[in-house]
Order: C-alpha cells, then structure tokens, then sequence
C-alpha cells in the first residue's frame, strides 16, 4: 500500500463548505434542479434523516448533513462563479429559491445576483466582468 502524502481527497479543494440544515433531500433536489449538481453520496441515519451527503457543482464538492438536538442548523452563503448569472438565476428561481437581489454590474467587476434556497442557504451567482482595480 504506498502512504497519500496528500491532506486533500482527490476531486476536493483546500475549502470545503459543509451546510447543516433540515431536509437535506430537498435541499438535493433544489441543487440538482438550480445548479445541476451531481450527487456523489447520501447516507441516511436510521431514522431516515440524512447524516451526510455530497453534491458537486461544477468543480466544487459540497457536503451536507441534517442537525441532531443539540446541533443547530448552519445556513450559509456560498458564492459561485458562471458564465451567465442572469440565466442560472432565473433557474434557481424556478427551481424553489427566493430572490435576495437580481444581478447586477458592481464597481468591483463582478456582474451578482443572489438567491435563497429553501432550507435557508444563499446562493449568489456572479461572474467576473473586469477586473477590479
């Protein structure tokens, strides 16, 4: 068996975001629908709740799981570079997600718009324009 020098699982990055929230398969469903993610793996617990799960989008791995008292839910805000923000906006829309803000040029040379999934994650989607001074 030779020794992985490597710290990083292959197809993963540095940064890995983990979101916990409920209804994890939903919140597949809605990625996979919004952002045509791929599901790499889903592990319920035996009382049907999801323990862990990875989805990729693009070239980024996710995982999620659903709390169990005493944990929390953990939302968070994830950003992700496209080719057309306005159209994988629109998408998301469709799929189930509120809108935050539709996109937009920033002075900072992203073109931006932001959407909430429906287990209370923001997603915005943006693409470089220029680049910033």
């Amino acid at each position: 068996m030779t020794k992985n020098t490597n710290p990083v699982p292959e197809g993963f990055h540095t940064v890995t975001p983990y979101l916990v929230v409920p209804a994890v398969p939903k919140l597949i469903d809605f990625l996979k629908q919004a952002f045509d993610a791929q599901e790499l793996q889903r592990h319920p617990r035996p009382d049907g709740t999801v323990q862990h799960a990875e989805v990729r989008i693009g070239d980024s791995i996710i995982m999620m799981g659903e709390p169990q008292p005493p944990q929390k839910s953990i939302p968070a805000m994830i950003l992700l570079y496209v080719a057309d923000p306005d159209a994988l906006y629109q998408r998301a829309l469709k799929a189930g997600a509120t809108s935050l803000r539709e996109p937009a040029d920033q002075p900072y040379g992203d073109r931006i718009g932001g959407v909430e999934d429906p287990t209370g994650n923001q997603w915005w989607v943006a693409k470089r324009l220029a680049k910033a001074d």
